[in-house]
Protein backbone atom coordinates (compact mmCIF):
# COMPACT_ATOMS: atom_id res chain seq x y z
CA UNK A 1 0.00 0.00 0.00
CA UNK A 2 2.81 2.34 -0.88
CA UNK A 3 0.58 4.80 -2.78
CA UNK A 4 -1.89 5.44 0.03
CA UNK A 5 -1.41 8.99 1.32
CA UNK A 6 -0.35 9.34 4.94
CA UNK A 7 -3.72 10.82 5.96
CA UNK A 8 -5.43 7.57 4.83
CA UNK A 9 -2.74 5.04 5.73
CA UNK A 10 -4.41 4.02 9.01
CA UNK A 11 -7.63 2.92 7.27
CA UNK A 12 -8.31 -0.77 6.77
CA UNK A 13 -8.30 -2.03 3.18
CA UNK A 14 -9.79 -5.17 1.75
CA UNK A 15 -7.79 -5.35 -1.48
CA UNK A 16 -4.75 -3.22 -0.76
CA UNK A 17 -3.06 -3.81 -4.12
CA UNK A 18 -6.22 -2.66 -5.92
CA UNK A 19 -6.36 0.45 -3.76
CA UNK A 20 -2.86 1.32 -4.98
CA UNK A 21 -3.89 0.62 -8.57
CA UNK A 22 -6.95 2.84 -8.13
CA UNK A 23 -4.84 5.66 -6.71
CA UNK A 24 -2.42 5.33 -9.64
CA UNK A 25 -5.34 5.32 -12.10
CA UNK A 26 -6.73 8.53 -10.62
CA UNK A 27 -3.35 10.21 -10.90
CA UNK A 28 -2.74 13.90 -10.50
CA UNK A 29 -5.62 15.89 -8.99
CA UNK A 30 -5.00 18.77 -11.42
CA UNK A 31 -5.35 16.45 -14.40
CA UNK A 32 -8.60 15.08 -12.97
CA UNK A 33 -9.91 18.66 -12.55
CA UNK A 34 -8.97 19.52 -16.15
CA UNK A 35 -10.91 16.52 -17.48
CA UNK A 36 -13.87 17.27 -15.18
CA UNK A 37 -13.95 20.80 -16.60
CA UNK A 38 -13.89 19.42 -20.16
CA UNK A 39 -16.72 17.04 -19.39
CA UNK A 40 -18.76 19.87 -17.84
CA UNK A 41 -18.43 21.77 -21.13
CA UNK A 42 -19.71 18.71 -23.00
CA UNK A 43 -22.49 18.03 -20.49
CA UNK A 44 -24.65 20.82 -21.92
CA UNK A 45 -26.74 19.50 -24.83
CA UNK A 46 -26.57 22.80 -26.77
CA UNK A 47 -22.78 23.09 -26.48
CA UNK A 48 -22.40 19.44 -27.42
CA UNK A 49 -24.64 19.95 -30.47
CA UNK A 50 -22.50 22.92 -31.54
CA UNK A 51 -19.32 20.92 -31.13
CA UNK A 52 -20.70 17.94 -33.02
CA UNK A 53 -21.76 20.20 -35.88
CA UNK A 54 -18.36 21.88 -36.01
CA UNK A 55 -16.55 18.57 -35.74
CA UNK A 56 -18.47 17.01 -38.62
CA UNK A 57 -18.63 19.98 -41.00
CA UNK A 58 -15.62 22.09 -40.21
CA UNK A 59 -15.70 25.86 -39.71
CA UNK A 60 -19.15 27.47 -39.45
CA UNK A 61 -20.44 30.95 -38.66
CA UNK A 62 -22.75 31.74 -35.73
CA UNK A 63 -25.85 32.18 -37.89
CA UNK A 64 -25.27 28.85 -39.65
CA UNK A 65 -24.73 27.10 -36.32
CA UNK A 66 -27.96 28.66 -35.03
CA UNK A 67 -29.90 27.23 -37.96
CA UNK A 68 -28.24 23.82 -37.66
CA UNK A 69 -28.87 23.50 -33.90
CA UNK A 70 -32.20 25.32 -33.60
CA UNK A 71 -30.66 27.80 -31.16
CA UNK A 72 -30.87 31.56 -31.54
CA UNK A 73 -27.80 33.60 -32.53
CA UNK A 74 -27.17 35.13 -29.06
CA UNK A 75 -27.30 31.68 -27.41
CA UNK A 76 -24.84 30.30 -29.96
CA UNK A 77 -22.53 33.29 -29.44
CA UNK A 78 -22.64 32.85 -25.66
CA UNK A 79 -21.87 29.12 -25.91
CA UNK A 80 -19.01 29.79 -28.33
CA UNK A 81 -17.58 32.44 -25.98
CA UNK A 82 -17.45 29.84 -23.22
CA UNK A 83 -15.94 27.19 -25.49
CA UNK A 84 -13.41 29.69 -26.85
CA UNK A 85 -12.39 30.76 -23.33
CA UNK A 86 -11.78 27.09 -22.49
CA UNK A 87 -9.61 26.67 -25.59
CA UNK A 88 -11.96 24.17 -27.20
CA UNK A 89 -12.85 26.24 -30.27
CA UNK A 90 -11.35 29.19 -32.06
CA UNK A 91 -12.75 31.61 -34.56
CA UNK A 92 -11.17 32.80 -37.76
CA UNK A 93 -12.36 36.09 -39.15
CA UNK A 94 -12.89 36.37 -42.90
CA UNK A 95 -14.09 39.87 -43.65
CA UNK A 96 -17.13 40.42 -41.42
CA UNK A 97 -17.74 36.70 -40.87
CA UNK A 98 -16.16 34.65 -38.08
CA UNK A 99 -16.11 30.90 -38.63
CA UNK A 100 -15.52 28.63 -35.65
CA UNK A 101 -13.79 25.28 -35.50
CA UNK A 102 -12.85 22.73 -32.83
CA UNK A 103 -9.16 23.00 -31.92
CA UNK A 104 -8.86 20.92 -28.74
CA UNK A 105 -7.44 17.56 -29.83
CA UNK A 106 -8.81 15.67 -26.80
CA UNK A 107 -12.31 17.06 -27.33
CA UNK A 108 -12.10 16.17 -31.03
CA UNK A 109 -11.28 12.61 -30.04
CA UNK A 110 -14.31 12.48 -27.72
CA UNK A 111 -16.52 13.94 -30.45
CA UNK A 112 -15.29 11.26 -32.83
CA UNK A 113 -16.66 8.65 -30.43
CA UNK A 114 -19.96 10.54 -30.10
CA UNK A 115 -20.28 10.82 -33.85
CA UNK A 116 -19.55 7.11 -34.31
CA UNK A 117 -22.28 6.22 -31.81
CA UNK A 118 -24.78 8.46 -33.64
CA UNK A 119 -24.55 6.14 -36.62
Amino acid sequence: MHLVPADRADRRTIDGHRVCEAIAAIGDAGRVRTWADRFSLLADANRLALLLALHRTGPLAVSDLAIATGMNDPAVSQALRLLRAAGVVEGQKEGRVVRYRVVDRDVRSLLEHCAADAG
